[in-house]
């Protein structure tokens, strides 16, 4: 069974005048930039990743490294991350972000959710039957 970390940060939406400020939010309301994330490079990550969708290329960890001037062991744990959230899927030691698009994303993220918390309440049920709760 594969475990995805779903984390949902519920925020004021920035002004939709600033693409960087809407990406940055749009990466924090879904737990992926932090503030431990300070030089923003996990950000960088998302965003070179998503900068590949264009040319429907995936990336290695070194290519990323590279156009982040991040270190690969930097790029391969924000990978991991990302993966581990369920935003980044590998294949063949090159990386991509998941979907072709965001709202793409958003939507599996929600199946992935949805299923989750229908596993969770089947148990929930079957606890309360256990204990005489219901």
């Amino acid at each position: 069974m594969r475990i995805t970390k779903i984390t949902i940060i519920r925020s004021s939406r920035p002004e939709p005048t600033d693409i960087n400020n809407e990406l940055q939010w749009f990466g924090a309301s879904l737990g992926l930039f932090g503030i431990r994330d300070k030089d923003k490079s996990c950000f960088r990550v998302f965003i070179t990743l998503l900068k590949s969708l264009k040319e429907n290329k995936s990336l290695t960890s070194d290519e990323i490294a590279a156009k982040t001037k991040l270190t690969r062991g930097t790029v391969v744990h924000h990978l991991n991350r990302l993966m581990g959230a369920g935003i980044v899927v590998a294949d063949r030691n090159a990386y991509s972000l998941r979907m072709d698009n965001l709202e793409e994303m958003v939507e599996h993220l929600k199946r992935d959710a949805d299923e989750a918390w229908s596993r969770i309440m089947s148990v929930a049920k079957d606890i309360d039957e256990k204990l005489g709760l219901n």
